[in-house]
């Protein structure tokens, strides 16, 4: 039976001490204030429309801005790292991609896509000001992402073979290992950051990650100049500067966190019931990893089909310009992704159903508009992109030829990321894991293959047939967000939040 909304939102409209320890109403005025807009039927529509985005898009750009950034900068550093890389020699480049894209975006999909538990967890407590509870999501997730990182600490160690298994020559093959080896310590950093990422932006406290952020990237690049030139460590220098700059955000952010006031509600310490729960945790954390890895494996196969070409050093090397310049904008899309996340499950959690409907088609619709200005950019530029990687006019000349595609790819990644966060702050990752099974693996993939061997159209089939993958996807997203029945999701919200604190409580009493 449907709660009635006076017994929904009624906890929200008594002031309480937030997270900053100002008095406002629930915690979250700004969200009341929207729904409280949206849901006077008095007011015409337009003037309603114009007060709730005013709301929303102040909301949004405080959280989704620093976010935005805090991607960018982080995909910098690894961007930049090929592009170290690349300045040593084109099979360096080809080698730091295959290594980049092969075997270390298997790890990055999997642990962010664990670390997404929190995300769903954390915002949604966070909205029903179960404050406490924040943390002990945050250590829960640090112990299951920890965990997961030593079995693939293994496929690292045994990455040559691994790509000589997928048909790679051994000289890229080689030259791959090497630099996926100084990746290794990344792994553990990754554990440790993702999660405490997902703690902070539960609570829209974004701005000192990017200040960390930053300053990291400074530093990294004076690091990566002297290990890959001055020292003349080549490839394992380059990555293994890489992963000590992860490790700088990682120590930066746990200083702030257990330092400041701001978390003194979130943040109690280290807390043993962070062990206990870990299988349920283990179970939501794999439904969010699954959606994820499904999502950031559909480009890495790309990029090893990609070596099977004819000419796969030239495949290679276009691809990774291609996938660069994808990357480092698609950390716009994540940003928003994160925002739309955060968004939705602090709605949903403080029972606003028409905010959090209204949150996500106003991130979706500003996230869209960003990603066509990229696009357009971007081809404006197609004949000169490369040069920013590596020296080649061949690769220029290749780059240019599949700028069309990347366009395509970049106006996508303006919708689907976004909706893929709606995803997470809902807890839809079960749903859209399907999702992606059926669209990129039964539909985009074969499709590729096609297109790419069969009727002889090389990386731009096999990349085209990928797209119609990611257009059908994006396109059974936005039915089914259209569809949502939001009360029904403040219903799920308010269990999910209850069978949590119930695990807690039982721990209490051990």
């Amino acid at each position: 039976m449907e709660p009635e909304r006076n017994e929904v939102h009624q906890p929200l409209l008594e002031p309480i001490q937030d997270v900053k320890g100002s008095t406002s109403t629930g915690g979250h005025g700004g969200s009341v204030e929207l729904e409280m807009v949206l849901s006077d039927t008095e007011t015409p529509y337009m003037r309603r429309f114009w007060l709730a985005s005013k709301i929303e898009l102040n909301l949004l750009f405080k959280l989704a801005a620093p976010a935005v950034m805090v991607y960018l900068i982080n995909n910098a550093m690894s961007l930049s790292t090929r592009i170290f890389s690349g300045q040593l020699g084109n099979l360096e480049l080809a080698a730091a991609s295959l290594g980049n894209s092969g075997i270390q975006l298997f790890a990055y999909g999997l642990m962010l896509g664990m670390g997404s538990a929190v995300e769903t967890l954390c915002g949604q407590a966070f909205g029903a000001q179960k404050y406490d509870m924040l943390g002990v999501y945050l250590q829960r997730s640090a112990i299951v992402l920890t965990i997961t990182a030593i079995p693939i600490t293994m496929i690292y160690v045994f990455s040559r073979p691994i790509l000589l298994l997928l048909g790679q020559s051994p000289s890229m093959a080689s030259a791959a290992a090497l630099f996926v080896y100084g990746l290794i310590p990344q792994i553990f950093a990754y554990a440790i950051n993702f999660p405490i990422q997902k703690f902070l932006q539960a609570q829209s406290i974004v701005a000192p990650s990017m200040y960390i952020s930053a300053g990291t990237f400074v530093i990294h690049m004076i690091m990566s100049w002297i290990m890959a030139y001055k020292l003349n460590l080549g490839l394992l220098g380059a990555s293994l500067t890489l992963s000590l700059s992860w490790w700088i955000i990682v120590v930066g952010q746990s200083k702030y966190i257990m330092m400041s006031d701001r978390f003194k509600d979130t943040w109690t310490g280290f807390n043993s019931k962070a062990f206990g729960g870990l299988w349920e945790f283990v179970k939501l954390s794999s439904g969010s990893a699954v959606m994820l890895c499904l999502e950031t494996w559909y480009f890495q196969i790309l990029v090893l089909i990609a070596g099977l070409l004819d000419n796969p050093e030239l495949a290679l090397d276009a691809l990774s310009v291609c996938m660069g310049v994808q990357a480092l904008l698609f950390m716009v899309s994540v940003g928003f992704n994160a925002a739309a996340s955060v968004r939705v499950g602090n709605e949903l959690g403080a029972g606003n159903p028409k905010a959090a409907a209204f949150s996500v088609w106003m991130v979706t619709g500003v996230s869209f508009i960003i990603a066509v200005v990229e696009s357009t950019i971007i081809f404006s530029m197609r004949d000169v992109i490369s040069y920013a990687f590596t020296t080649g006019e061949t690769v220029a000349n290749e780059v240019s030829d599949l700028c069309p595609l990347l366009v395509v790819t970049l106006i996508l990644n303006g919708i689907r990321p976004v909706l893929s966060g709606v995803a997470v702050g809902c807890g839809w990752q079960a749903y859209v894991a399907y999702v992606n099974i059926g669209c990129y693996y039964i539909v985009g993939l074969p499709l590729g293959f096609l297109l790419g061997f069969y009727f002889d159209l090389g990386v731009k089939g096999i990349w085209s047939g990928m797209i119609g993958g990611s257009g059908m996807q994006t396109l059974i997203l936005l039915w089914s967000t259209f569809r949502t029945d939001w009360n029904k999701e403040v219903e799920i919200a308010t269990k999910r939040l209850n069978k949590w604190e119930e695990n807690k409580e039982s721990l209490l009493k051990k």
